[in-house]
């Protein structure tokens, strides 16, 4: 008879060590992990989201959100001309930009971006895909803006295609 007591003894000590092991692991597994440098994770964050933002009033056609995210300085002036005319080219753009690497030097931004997309004509029409890579330069710290670019980027698509606007 004293076999039963000295089973769940143990039984009941396994299961106690079984349970606080488990609430340690979940404990410490579980812990999320703050940012070292957190306003530089923030103005990274703030890169990120102007990137995407960028995308989405290029893919929607918004001249108005494009423009906000740019300096007033010629280069630019070019650029957003080129947007427009792809606006008033292509009924549907379809665009994708993938970030592969962001640099930050003081005030310098630097975004290396991959692109893909399509730009279809009319809704019956062909569409055209083209692909490239590029850089979008920025500048801030509060307030991200668009300072330059470099390389392949997909604005001005209707005058790279020969396509009449």
């Amino acid at each position: 008879m004293r076999i039963q007591p000295r089973s769940i003894n143990r039984l009941w000590a396994w299961t106690t060590l079984t349970v606080l092991g488990l609430v340690c692991l979940v404990g410490t597994g579980c812990s999320t992990k703050t940012p070292k440098y957190p306003e530089d994770h923030a103005r990274f964050q703030r890169v990120v989201q102007a990137i995407k933002t960028l995308e989405t009033a290029y893919v929607n056609e918004d001249a108005s959100a494009f423009h906000e995210l740019l300096l007033p300085l010629e280069q630019l002036e070019i650029l957003e001309s080129e947007a427009r005319q792809d606006f008033s080219t292509f009924s549907t753009i379809h665009l994708d930009f993938t970030v592969d690497r962001i640099l930050i030097d003081g005030n310098r931004i630097s975004a290396f971006i991959s692109w893909q997309g399509t730009w279809q004509r009319s809704a019956q029409g062909s569409s055209d895909q083209a692909r490239g890579h590029g850089v979008l330069l920025w500048s801030g710290n509060q307030v991200i803006l668009l300072r330059g670019v470099e390389g392949d980027l997909p604005f001005g698509m209707a005058t790279r295609l020969n396509l009449p606007s």
